[in-house]
């Protein structure tokens, strides 16, 4: 007999895969809990490393300090950039993103560092050698004494940053490390189910986040603004876009049914950085009259600012090329898949859902 499942059950929301200790969403509320912190007092408080820590603290049973992933991640850095010959080659011809996938595939253990710190230590290792490839570049060996957010700016772009800049992606780094059970987690923590190692898992997760409909929307929001163009622009723009029915690109989510929390942790970095030349007045004038527009259009639930308006604001005033927007986003999301991945293995449990079946049955016989 079949079952026909709701639309919600097919897409499985709601459902829960895993029971966790890493991060909580909280859609009607407007609330992201990572580690047992809320989003926004976590970045207002801590680096990567120590999210990064409690992240890896909660999915096992070793206690690491801040200290030491900081450590670790600077090894782990080091090893990275010297098996770049290895990694590079097969992503010989292929875009940021692809190459990021390719390269991040060839990763492998390394003696004495745990896998979750020779995954993250890699990856803004590759990301920068990516980048700097793409302008005819060569890649910039890291510094293990510095931090994950400041090593990360340094390999892009081949100096020194600021603080303001160092202090702006690390509230990046610390407000996209996890968020629950999204596309990219769930791939990851099928695959770990399976027993496979860490690196698998990850390269899943990393390959899921690709997707238009999970990581790939701050790009997007840049080419808004910049079509819309000036502030005399943004009215007629807006009205002409809602009336075609267009979508506007940093507004609504799949699981917020208010302003998503970790918009407004994102919005007070930028600002922090609007003397990069970041037309902040602007982006903030466009932002509201989108959101009023929206309540407008549907005043009983309206779409509000998502994490990828501000995201790629920051990003781009960071001046990281929009080409290198998902390595960046997968190089603070690394914390949440080990740790998600590594927490799904001690439950020993193969994560097999089962589906409806919607198709032709055989005829009996005889007919």
């Amino acid at each position: 007999m079949n079952i026909h499942l709701t639309k919600s059950q097919i897409g499985l929301d709601g459902v829960p895969a895993a029971e966790t200790v890493l991060s909580h969403v909280d859609g009607e509320r407007g609330e992201l809990i990572i580690a047992g912190e809320h989003v926004g007092s976590l970045a207002a408080k801590s680096s990567f490393e120590g999210v990064t820590a409690r992240l890896w603290n909660g999915a096992s049973t070793t206690a690491l300090s801040e200290a030491h992933v900081r450590a670790s991640l600077g090894v782990a850095r080091e090893r990275a950039f010297a098996r770049l010959p290895e990694l590079l080659p097969a992503t010989q011809g292929m875009g940021i993103v692809d190459g990021f996938r390719a390269a991040v595939a060839g990763l492998r253990a390394e003696h004495g560092l745990e896998h979750e710190a020779t995954i993250v230590g890699a990856f803004p290792v590759i990301a920068g050698a990516l980048v700097r490839r793409a302008k005819g570049l060569e890649p910039v060996a890291p510094d293990p004494s510095a931090s994950h957010a400041a090593d990360t700016l340094r390999m892009l772009h081949g100096r020194a940053p600021a603080t303001r800049e160092i202090t702006a992606l690390d509230a990046y780094l610390v407000t996209a490390s996890d968020h629950g059970m999204n596309a990219s987690t769930f791939t990851a923590r099928v695959v770990a189910s399976t027993q496979a190692d860490l690196f698998a898992a990850v390269t899943a997760g990393y390959c899921a986040l690709t997707g238009p409909l999970h990581g790939g929307a701050p790009e997007p929001v840049l080419e808004m603004l910049n079509a819309i163009g000036s502030r005399e622009r943004i009215q007629p723009w807006v009205d002409a876009a809602l009336a075609r029915g267009e979508r506007m690109m940093g507004f609504g989510h799949r699981v917020y049914r208010v302003r998503d929390p970790r918009a407004d942790v994102l919005k007070t970095a930028v600002e922090a950085l609007a003397s990069n030349g970041t037309d902040l007045p602007f982006a903030a004038e466009v932002e509201a009259y989108i959101r009023s527009a929206l309540r407008k259009k549907n005043p009983e639930r309206p779409l509000e600012t998502n994490v990828e308006f501000f995201t790629a604001i920051l990003l781009d005033a960071l001046t990281i090329p929009r080409q290198a927007f998902t390595p960046i986003f997968a190089v603070a999301r690394a914390a949440g898949w080990t740790a998600h991945a590594r927490e799904q293995q001690r439950t020993g449990r193969l994560i097999r859902p089962s589906s409806s079946y919607v198709g032709a049955m055989p005829k009996a016989s005889g007919d």
